[in-house]
């Protein structure tokens, strides 16, 4: 057997045998982005190929640059995991096809834990069938809420009916891990006012210059079901918002001003432990899964949209219950979550000493700059 540290060896068995469901004999692609381009970190794609092998695939790891153009070239990237069992991407490229129908038929799995670190932490090890029970705990939740109130301590104050979710299919074409999201809540039937402080940023769906833009103090975008109506603050802000959604829809010929959808992470062990100014691509494809962040898909009238609207420390009362508290994910005030909780001690573990790193600032507030 390969000598895999335990902890990284329990990650990569959550994501080979429980999320992926790879069998000895089966044959595995990896789909990996060069650590030099900055996203994944280096000797990720060899842990998770040496366990696989460990449990009997036939591997195969391809390592690629990253070219924001790439997802353009789907059909290459399907030939790739044409002749394979099971694909999973540790590369950008299977984040931008997330919700592509040109992935559905095959499901492979793109992995958000980033590094060595992130797999063989409580985000890598805690099962993948617990966090997939979990989503439609929230899921569920919010399709029956009557009221459905979020706020913030920046000012944030929104609310809405139940979540009208589509009738039928996955919400993505790819298979998350870790699961540490729910189903995105459709903007329509929500209104009010959203409080953004530090910057705006991509989704990950097409990478834009400038990929994100300064914010000097914070901003209320307010909308009306899935239609932003106003910016409010400084000058210099307001102007940098609509100079800035303008130039996105522009560079992409879609309507900037789409409030599609949101929703907030539900992993307690998803860590970001450097600074999201470091690199906003990287915090924003690794930091979202922590309850301490709930995000907004906007300008685009799909998901994810192109710019993301990040709000810290949320609170969500579902019917007046606080499922979120300042930032606290309380899976028990769920119905069924103090069942789950129970049956998967790891879970529950975490939830009491919940991972509490988003990459904020010295300052306690997410800035555009380290």
């Amino acid at each position: 057997m390969t000598q895999i540290a335990s902890n990284l060896r329990l990650g990569a068995e959550n994501l080979l045998m429980n999320c992926a469901g790879v069998r000895s004999g089966q044959s595995l692609l990896v789909i990996a982005e060069d650590p030099a381009c900055g996203m994944y970190g280096e000797g990720l794609a060899d842990a998770i190929a040496d366990v696989a092998r460990d449990l009997g695939c036939d591997v195969t790891v391809t390592v690629l640059p990253f070219d924001p153009g790439q997802a353009d070239n789907s059909d290459d990237i399907l030939a790739s995991m044409e002749p394979h069992d099971q694909t999973v991407f540790l590369h950008r490229v299977g984040d931008q096809l997330r919700f592509s129908s040109v992935l559905a038929s095959k499901r492979p799995i793109v992995c958000y834990a980033l590094d060595r670190e992130m797999l063989a932490s409580g985000f890598g090890q805690t099962d993948h069938d617990a966090m997939i029970e979990l989503k439609n705990l929230v899921n569920r939740a919010l399709a029956g809420a009557q009221d459905i109130h979020l706020t913030c301590p920046l000012g944030t104050d929104v609310r809405g009916g139940r979540a009208q979710f589509p009738n039928s299919g996955s919400d993505t074409s790819v298979v998350r891990f870790p699961q540490s999201v729910f189903t995105p809540v459709p903007g329509s039937g929500f209104r009010g006012t959203v409080a953004q402080a530090g910057f705006l940023v991509g989704t990950g769906s097409n990478y834009y210059d400038p990929y994100g833009v300064e914010l000097r103090d914070t901003l209320f975008i307010a909308f009306e079901d899935e239609r932003i109506t106003g910016f409010d603050g400084s000058a210099e802000d307001v102007a940098a918002a609509r100079k800035h959604y303008c130039h996105v829809a522009d560079q992409l010929g879609i309507d900037p001003w789409v409030m599609h959808s949101w929703h907030a992470g539900i992993h307690p062990g998803c860590a970001f432990k450097d600074s999201a100014g470091a690199s906003l691509e990287r915090w924003s494809g690794g930091a979202f899964g922590n309850p301490r962040l709930l995000h907004f898909h906007t300008c685009g009238n799909y998901a994810p949209g192109e710019i993301s609207l990040n709000i810290v420390d949320p609170t969500v009362l579902i019917d007046g219950v606080p499922v979120w508290q300042e930032g606290r994910f309380f899976p028990g005030r769920l119905a069924g979550g103090e069942e789950l909780l129970d049956r998967y001690e790891q879970l529950g573990a975490l939830f009491r000493a919940p991972a509490q790193e988003i990459g904020l600032s010295a300052n306690g507030r997410l800035q555009f700059e380290a």
